[in-house]
């Protein structure tokens, strides 16, 4: 039977009280959708709003583009999806085999607390449904309780984008949350690679990848816990 993948992103656009824009990083949606494809799964598209995922502008620079952005930009049926994706609210966890949430700053402000987003990752692991998250969208994971309440991640090997990174990107003192922080807060065994270099963290059900690098090899990370 096909494997149904749901990939849930952001619906916010603004960089806080910058006036930049923000949003979905788009090689952290484009690597792992096209890892799915090629894998023959099925992939649902969502976002707190429902309809048109904002991008992340600095991810469409030419310094940012990937083989898999560039095969997005080509990509009239992908192109269309990210533009009509379902409101997160109308999403069933039993409808799929696992959730997967790509980055971008947008994530720090409409996933972070997101409730339908925390009663959908609860309800995947309770079902024993592997979860993904990478770069920024690990955050999404700070709320999740596991048994008796407390922390799911509590105890277990996470990663995201790290302190070093955003300190880097000159964004620290911008965001509402740094993720490092609230994955360590919630008891997340938290490690990193350098600044921007690959690394993904498997504990269970949980898979998490640090950073734009780490996209393609978090969804390659998924797909194999899905085959188990």
């Amino acid at each position: 039977m096909t494997k149904r993948i749901l990939m849930v992103m952001t619906s916010h656009d603004v960089l806080g009280d910058t006036g930049n824009k923000t949003g979905l990083w788009l090689e952290e949606f484009a690597s792992p959708y096209y890892a799915f494809v090629e894998e023959g799964y099925s992939v649902t598209l969502s976002s707190p709003a429902g309809g048109e995922v904002p991008l992340d502008p600095n991810s469409l620079a030419d310094d940012a583009l990937t083989d898999a952005t560039r095969r997005f930009a080509d990509d009239e049926r992908a192109r269309s999806a990210l533009a009509s994706t379902i409101a997160l609210k109308d999403v069933r966890a039993e409808e799929f085999d696992a959730v997967f949430y790509p980055g971008g700053h947008g994530p720090l402000y409409d996933l972070a607390d997101n409730r339908d987003s925390i009663n959908l990752i609860e309800n995947m692991l309770k079902a024993a449904k592997p979860v993904g998250a990478v770069c920024h969208a690990p955050i999404v994971l700070k709320d999740v309780k596991g048994e008796e309440g407390k922390a799911y991640i509590d105890g277990k090997e996470v990663t995201g984008f790290s302190n070093a990174e955003e300190t880097a990107m000159e964004l620290d003192s911008v965001v509402p949350y740094l993720v490092e922080d609230e994955l360590r807060a919630s008891g997340g065994k938290f490690s990193s690679a350098g600044n921007f270099e690959p690394h993904v963290c498997k504990s269970d059900l949980l898979i998490t990848g640090q950073n734009p690098a780490s996209s393609k090899p978090a969804a390659e990370a998924l797909i194999a816990r899905l085959a188990q």
